[in-house]
Order: C-alpha cells, then sequence, then structure tokens
C-alpha cells in the first residue's frame, strides 16, 4: 500500500484524463503506475506509466478511480471481477456522499475504500501541489490514515480528515458558488482586461482556474451534491432581493431629482 515505509507498491489509475494525468506526475517516483483509459492505447509507455487492460488496473494495491462521478459504477463493474482481496480503492470526485454509497454497494466486502477529493485541478496544481489541501473520508478499513501520513510527508499536501456528509456540506459552498458564478462570468464574456481593480483581477483568477473543468465535473458539484441546491437557491434568493431593492432606491433617486428639478424651475421662473 501506498505509504511512506512502503517500497514500489503497484497503483492503478483507472481514467486518464486530465486529472488522472495530474495525478500520475505526482505518484509516478512513488509507485509502478499502470493507467487505463479508453484513448489511451494499451501496452503504451510514456514517462514511467504503462498503459494496461482494466483487469490489470484492478490487480493493484491501490485503484484510483479518476472517473467523473457519473461514470464510477460502470467503473467499478469493470473493475469487480479483477480485484485483489485486501485492495485499496479509491475515488477522487468532486462529491462524496453518493459515490461513498455506491462504493460500498458495488465493491466487494473484503476490499478497503477511500474517499478522497484534492481541493486543486490541473489549473491550481500545475505550478506544484505543496501546500494544497486534499479531503480524505475513511470509508471502510484502516487504509484513509496511512494514505493520509503520505500525502502529508511525502507530498505535502494539507490533509483534511472528514466525512462524506461534512465534506459535501461545505463543498456546496466553497464549490457550488465557485463554479456557479465562474460559469455566468464567461457567459458575460468579453469582460475588461485592462481598466481592472485588484479584486475583479482575483475573481478573473479564480474563473480561469475552473474555466476549463470539464462538463461531468461542474453537473456533479451542482447536481450529485444533495446539498448544492439549498445553497444555490439562497444564493439567487439573496440576488433577487438585492436587485429588488436597487431598482427601489433607483426609482426613489429618479422620483427626487425629477422634484429637484421642478423646484429648480420654479425658484428661476
Amino acid at each position: 500500500m501506498l505509504t511512506p515505509n512502503t517500497t514500489n507498491p503497484s497503483v492503478g489509475l483507472m481514467g486518464f484524463g486530465a486529472f488522472g494525468r495530474l495525478i500520475a506526475r505526482h505518484l509516478k517516483p512513488h509507485c509502478r503506475l499502470l493507467a487505463f483509459d479508453p484513448a489511451l492505447p494499451v501496452d503504451a509507455a510514456s514517462g514511467g506509466i504503462i498503459a494496461a487492460h482494466p483487469a490489470e488496473i484492478a490487480a493493484c494495491d491501490i485503484v484510483i478511480l479518476a472517473v467523473p462521478v457519473s461514470a464510477l459504477s460502470e467503473a467499478i463493474t469493470t473493475l469487480r471481477p479483477h480485484l485483489s482481496r485486501g485492495a485499496i480503492v479509491v475515488d477522487v470526485g468532486s462529491v462524496k456522499i453518493g459515490p461513498a454509497m455506491t462504493m460500498l454497494a458495488e465493491l466487494p466486502e473484503d476490499v478497503e475504500i477511500v474517499g478522497t477529493h484534492p481541493l486543486f485541478g490541473p489549473q491550481s496544481g500545475r505550478d506544484g501541489i505543496a501546500g494544497l489541501k486534499i479531503a480524505i473520508c475513511p470509508i471502510r478499513g484502516a487504509s484513509a490514515w496511512r494514505i493520509a501520513a503520505f500525502l502529508r510527508r511525502v507530498l505535502h499536501l494539507k490533509v483534511i480528515m472528514t466525512t462524506p456528509e461534512a465534506h459535501d456540506r461545505e463543498a456546496a459552498l466553497v464549490q457550488g458558488l465557485t463554479h456557479l458564478i465562474a460559469k455566468i462570468l464567461v457567459r458575460m464574456e468579453p469582460l475588461p482586461r485592462r481598466m481592472t481593480t485588484a479584486s475583479f483581477d482575483l475573481l478573473m483568477r479564480a474563473t480561469e482556474m475552473v474555466r476549463h473543468d470539464s462538463p461531468g465535473v461542474f453537473m456533479a458539484i451542482e447536481q450529485a451534491n444533495p446539498h448544492a441546491k439549498p445553497v444555490r437557491d439562497r444564493f439567487f434568493a439573496l440576488a433577487e432581493e438585492m436587485r429588488a431593492h436597487l431598482d427601489r432606491d433607483a426609482a426613489l433617486s429618479f422620483d427626487q431629482r425629477d422634484a429637484g428639478a421642478l423646484s429648480w424651475k420654479e425658484r428661476v421662473g
């Protein structure tokens, strides 16, 4: 298993998209790494990563499900017949309640399960991941604590031990609003790039970090998290309340300007 004291464990990546490649980049110095993706030719080898069949992925000490939340069950179905007793299965999805329930229900009882959510992505982690955060949810077995130790001591990540429920409750605000606002800002383009304030620049920086996330990531954050809709509804309700307040103030100011203009005309007339 992948701990600071284990040499050359095998890690199988189920999924080799943008985030799968980010995982591989940081794990390959510490393990024998295999990857499967429909777009990755089997038996190809690049940068220390071996392209393999799903059965070979499932035979690894640790199996990382680097697939969209919507594809989790399909990936498990593919891997399940080939998983070794005592293997550790890890997911990296942006939501945790649904995936945790799926993995508990569909994975064999003799494998350990760890839910994780790296709180960064290919854009925010492109210059290195040391100091960034990752949430760890122990689901079945004791491996979560050993994996947390490796991530903290070797990859220098800030590890947050939590539960799927607590994770999704906080993520509904942290990610739900960030991605929602970013999507809206992108739809409002073109936006100013020259005459900007520091706060606007920070807002645009946050938008750029999630701009290229796949549609599946956005849908998982907004729809697969059961706490996201109440947060979204409250945000839009407060926005409507603010708009109504501003419209009332604008109408009042207009009436006052009209009254002031009439008074001035009376005085000079």
